[in-house]
């Protein structure tokens, strides 16, 4: 990797200060300061983060400290290219993990207040009017669907990144609609629900569609926040198949036959996972990018209103989205990269498979030193974009060992976030600081090689920041509802 210049930081701060009026009536506020005294409601919160590998619950007591972590294999159904799975499937797995952290908490008379609820994008289900699933979840990565949008009206085809900031693919969510459409599901009289709010729904909250989760289905046009009538005609559906449109955080009742530590517990969706885990240690500023490096890699940079069409449909020929934030009033470019899942793959194919070799292997990179400018080194390497994916490599030199081969991943996705960066300055003045968080962060050539593109680097030291700003939301919706 090349000298880096730029400023790394550890660690973020774990709690914010100040409120704001506005947050506090759509549901969205910062924690009061940490009282000197018990906290006199002595209730902790809980956050629930439906991953693509893992389901997370994490309890804490309300104004941060963790108590209990838990977490359990996402349950995907795989056959062939083929992955799904029931909602209530992903129900049972969550109450499990409520009943095992329940054993821990009601023998201390323990009790969760609030619970919110935090996840992937663009998977979810269709619900019937009889409150009967029609559908599975499948899975945002199933490829199900593409030939299904190639079907849509020319128009909605020309114009759907300008409307809904998104790229057309077969990821998005109505993508996945059209082909339960063609494959025999009856969309009248439906409803979808990404699954952050299915489980919610599903745990006793009202059903709805809150807007960072919208916003990744396609279903949303960024300048009016109102469902797209054209995609929802190429759809043959009405509005009514979003339910009420909600704010991250607000609330959606309480929960029904849970454990008792979790019994009546207040619920809420967080909202979309990548933008969670950028909030979970306060407000990220206009002038800061975000990055969360796990199996996907994020690139995330808040603004304050919508780009436009025009810029919508620049920053999608780079797979940049321009969507809904958690935050009211506030709006995300969101960038992915398949950088985690190329590490990965590397790691195996060199017989990394233990935390032992994986330090050994950090170690090793770190050594390796800086690359000088202009040498791509024994291996490089391609496949990182967010669609690509498979992992290729060219050995240029003998001699080649293991730290070359994920050094070379390691640059190739430097090259990929500067593509990004480049893009998104090209639309805003460019970022001051950046903030990194994910599973990644803890190998120090992973750190290293992100100080070489991002600016004043700072480095989280939560592993579950996701969680943990789902827990942050539930500490938010207790301040809430004792507001008068």
């Amino acid at each position: 990797m090349r000298q880096s210049t730029r400023d790394v930081e550890q660690v973020l701060p774990s709690r914010t200060d100040g409120s704001h009026p506005d947050q506090v009536r759509s549901g969205f506020s910062s924690l009061p300061p940490r009282p000197t005294g018990e906290d006199p409601h002595g209730l902790l919160v809980a956050g629930i983060d439906l991953g693509s590998t893992n389901v997370k619950l994490l309890v804490t007591e309300r104004y941060g400290d963790a108590v209990l972590q838990l977490q359990a294999p996402t349950p995907w159904t795989t056959a062939g290219s083929r992955t799904e799975m029931p909602g209530k499937t992903l129900t049972g797995a969550v109450r499990a993990l409520l009943h095992e952290a329940d054993a821990v908490l009601e023998p201390q008379r323990r009790r969760v207040g609030a619970i919110a609820i935090t996840g992937m994008g663009e998977s979810g289900v269709l619900v019937g009017p009889d409150n009967v699933e029609l559908t599975p979840a499948i899975a945002w990565f199933d490829g199900r669907g593409e030939a299904e949008i190639h079907a849509f009206p020319e128009a909605v085809r020309r114009e759907f990144s300008g409307r809904t900031g998104l790229p057309l693919g077969s990821q998005v969510t109505v993508a996945k609609l059209a082909w339960f459409a063609a494959h025999g599901v009856d969309l009248a009289g439906a409803i979808w629900l990404n699954l952050p709010e299915f489980l919610a729904w599903s745990l006793g909250a009202e059903p709805v569609a809150e807007l960072s989760l919208v916003s990744r289905t396609g279903l949303l046009n960024q300048d009016t926040s109102a469902p797209w009538p054209a995609m929802l005609d190429a759809l043959g559906v009405g509005p009514a198949i979003l339910p009420r449109l909600v704010e991250a955080g607000t609330p959606l009742g309480k929960a029904r036959d849970l454990p008792p530590a979790f019994r009546a517990a207040l619920l809420t969706v967080a909202g979309h996972d990548h933008l969670v885990a950028a909030e979970a240690a306060g407000h990220v500023g206009v002038d800061t990018y975000h990055v969360s490096l796990g199996t996907a890699e994020v690139l995330l940079r808040v603004i304050d209103k919508p780009l436009g069409r025009a810029a919508r449909e620049r920053l999608a020929g780079y797979l940049i989205n321009e969507v809904h934030h958690i935050v009211p009033g506030k709006r995300v470019l969101v960038a992915g990269l398949k950088t985690g899942l190329l590490l990965s793959r590397a790691m195996h194919a060199i017989g990394v498979h233990d935390r032992a070799a994986r330090a050994e292997l950090d170690r090793a990179v770190v050594a390796l030193g800086p690359l000088a400018e202009g040498d791509p080194g024994p291996v490089t390497a391609s496949g990182a974009r967010n669609d690509d994916g498979e992992l290729r490599l060219t050995f240029t030199a003998d001699g080649a060992r293991p730290e070359h081969v994920f050094r070379a991943v390691l640059e190739h996705s430097n090259d990929e976030i500067r593509r990004l960066i480049h893009a998104m300055d090209a639309e805003l003045p460019p970022a001051t600081s950046a903030i990194l968080t994910g599973g990644w962060i803890g190998m120090r050539s992973v750190v290293d090689a992100r100080a070489e593109v991002l600016p004043h680097l700072t480095v989280s030291d939560r592993a579950q920041e996701t969680a943990y700003g789902a827990t942050r939301s539930a500490a938010r919706l207790l301040d809430v509802t004792a507001t008068p």
